[in-house]
């Protein structure tokens, strides 16, 4: 088994932490976390994808292990975060990857496929949307009220919560007992830390800059027939399946799993998400990649 290395870098003068492992020459794989977690959630997937591929799981700035300066000292932005995702890799000098985008994962994703479309060799979308269709209004309408009138603060703090953090991991999830609460209270310490509360509002202003983006999106994987594996928590209370069915749209021979889980699908079925990974990943990735 390949060992997983726990590494920082400084990109544009912060400090990135990231998970690597798997052999340098390898095809590289990009594994890209949403809200409200980090690479930690990636922490039984790359041990399991590490024989063949060059895993690469960095904290966002502002999540995890990276720096997490305040709103005063940088801009978070999706455009920002994207940046620093870029000059990660650079500096590793990984310049064709596959992507696995989940949650916040995605828009970043989609910008850097966007940026350079033949960089990314392979799109995994594991609860990562791409289209109007996949936004579940019960959760997004507190989000889109918050970006429409940023100065009501009230309902939208309800999601920096231990119960919403909580909510996130076991909604959908047929036993909730699988999912170990080391997650939520991973995420939510992390959280709690004193202004963070300021970079995730910030962030839940700027989502308002990704749907945006999909039309270039849907553009890009019809013309670059990129290959696109979804995977999905079929009753995630926040992405919903329908946003998997819509890759259908607009990727070529686009391979769709809904599966029995959340949001966090690894949590509850992360050794049938490896093993489709494994195996789109074998049949589609480039071989020049």
């Amino acid at each position: 088994m390949h060992p997983v290395h726990h590494r920082y870098a400084t990109v544009n003068g912060q400090q990135l932490f990231y998970r690597e492992a798997g052999p340098a020459d390898a095809p590289a794989l990009v594994l890209l976390h949403g809200f409200p977690t980090s690479s930690f959630m990636f922490r039984n997937l790359i041990p399991a994808l590490a024989n063949r591929y060059h895993v690469i799981a960095p904290d966002h700035l502002g999540f995890g292990l990276s720096d997490a300066p305040s709103v005063k000292e940088f801009d978070y932005t999706f455009d920002a975060l994207t940046d620093l995702t870029a000059g990660l890799l650079e500096q590793l000098g990984v310049s064709r990857y596959a992507i696995y985008v989940q949650d916040y994962g995605a828009p970043i994703g989609w910008r850097l496929a966007l940026r350079n479309p033949d960089a990314v060799t392979a799109v995994i979308s594991q609860n990562g949307n791409g289209y109007d269709a996949g936004f579940v209004e019960g959760f997004w309408k507190t989000v889109w009220d918050y970006q429409n009138d940023p100065r009501d603060e009230t309902n939208i703090r309800t999601a920096l919560t231990l119960d919403a953090t909580k909510w996130q991991y076991v909604t959908g999830v047929p036993d909730e007992t699988v999912v170990s609460p080391d997650t939520w209270n991973h995420d939510y310490a992390l959280l709690s830390r004193p202004g963070n509360d300021q970079i995730q509002l910030t962030l839940f202003r700027d989502y308002a800059t990704n749907p945006p983006l999909y039309p270039a999106l849907h553009e890009y994987l019809r013309t670059s027939r990129v290959p696109v594996l979804a995977v999905w928590g079929r009753d995630d209370p926040i992405f919903g399946p329908d946003g998997a069915r819509a890759f259908a749209d607009d990727a070529v021979d686009a391979e769709i799993h809904l599966l029995d889980g959340g949001h966090f699908l690894l949590e509850s079925a992360g050794d049938e998400v490896a093993a489709l990974i494994r195996d789109f990943l074998a049949r589609r990735l480039p071989r020049e990649s």
